[in-house]
């Protein structure tokens, strides 16, 4: 499998992810896939080829891949890749037994994943979707200089709550705790809605071989700004 890109979709689904956000998490990937800038970028890449994988992850040992790693070429392929994550991704009516939200996990069976990618690819990307903070399994700092040591980039898409303190946005934790790698950067959507928009500007970025990426700076601005 020759592709330009990589990316695996880590996606929270531990307790803390109730319906709601699990159908903006499931349908937002299907949507962002499919959606022309993602189809056009792949596009106009080098080999015009993605490969994604997308897994839920809540605490050690408690994860399941939802899509295998799949190559996306254009429409057609993202469109059977959205089907698969959109009828089995997780749906939150089940949230007994997942435990906390072991971002650790997150990045270690995503590293794992693309240590097996099956290919070979210019660029390999862990992308964390999640609405809280590492409180179970492993500290991050250790997975995530182990994935940074590999070449690997971690970004991330921070669901805020809806009581969040100012003060202390998850974006901020990202920040300075998860993402790291090339270019790596965090977008927060400030509204359920908006979540689609910040995955679909999130993944052009990422799967865009000649295409500016921005800066840590820029993106959480992006976030706070422009997203609404």
């Amino acid at each position: 499998m020759r592709v330009d890109v990589a990316v695996v979709f880590a996606v929270d689904f531990s307790s803390s992810i109730d319906p709601k956000i699990a159908d903006m998490q499931r349908e937002g990937h299907a949507e962002a896939l499919t959606s022309p800038e993602i189809i056009r970028a792949i596009s106009q890449n080098y080999l015009g080829c993605i490969g994604v994988a997308y897994f839920e992850w809540s605490s050690p040992g408690r994860s399941r891949t939802v899509l295998p790693w799949t190559r996306i070429c254009g429409l057609d392929d993202a469109k059977a890749a959205a089907s698969v994550i959109s009828k089995t991704g997780d749906t939150g009516h089940i949230r007994r037994g997942r435990g906390g939200t072991s971002v650790s996990t997150a990045i270690d069976v995503g590293s794992l994943l693309l240590d097996e990618f099956p290919g070979n690819a210019m660029k390999k990307v862990i992308d964390i979707s999640s609405n809280g903070e590492n409180n179970d399994g492993l500290p991050v700092q250790p997975s995530r200089e182990n994935a940074i040591a590999k070449g690997y980039t971690i970004n991330a898409i921070a669901i805020p709550a809806d009581d969040e303190d100012p003060r202390q946005p998850l974006a901020s934790y990202f920040e300075q705790s998860v993402i790291g790698g090339s270019q790596a950067f965090v977008m927060s959507p400030k509204e359920p809605r908006d979540y689609v928009t910040a995955l679909r500007r999130k993944l052009v970025t990422e799967v865009s071989m000649n295409a500016e990426t921005p800066d840590r700076a820029s993106a959480l601005s992006a976030a706070a700004a422009n997203i609404q």
